[in-house]
């Protein structure tokens, strides 16, 4: 079994999303997603847009890295900047790092409306990126 970690600041959405789209392209995948500063819960409008494709994150819950840092993963995938600048030195074997930069959602500003939007363009993009994934 392929073993994937995705690292964000937060954990609360783009990691989040990331980790929901693999898991459902693949259920051999096993797909964990972790945070260098977790938030305490995942983004009610990161749930609402995965729950608009019918790719549920609402019982994901978000991690701190070091959960993760002493175990053996195929790749370990970064999507943000923060993360990949903060990000621990990993004991356990790592075969592949990578870095596949999103915009963060959470920073979005203005309307419920316009939030979305950003939410949705994000999602829109992470299942084009990590559907490509193999």
């Amino acid at each position: 079994m392929t073993r994937i970690l995705i690292l964000c600041t937060g954990n609360s959405c783009r990691s989040k999303m990331a980790q929901a789209v693999l898991q459902h392209t693949d259920s051999k995948l096993i797909v964990c997603s972790a945070g260098t500063h977790p938030a305490k819960e995942v983004n009610p409008l990161a749930v609402r847009v995965m729950d608009e494709v019918n790719i549920p994150i609402a019982d994901l819950q978000t991690h701190d890295v070091s959960e993760y840092e002493n175990q053996d993963w195929d790749y370990v995938i970064t999507v943000c900047d923060n993360a990949r600048e903060t990000c621990p030195v990993f004991s356990g074997k790592v075969a592949h790092q990578l870095y596949i930069g999103c915009t963060d959602p959470a920073m979005a500003t203005g309307s419920e409306d316009e939030k979305l939007s950003v939410f949705r363009k994000v999602r829109d993009e992470i299942i084009a990126t990590f559907t490509k994934i193999e």
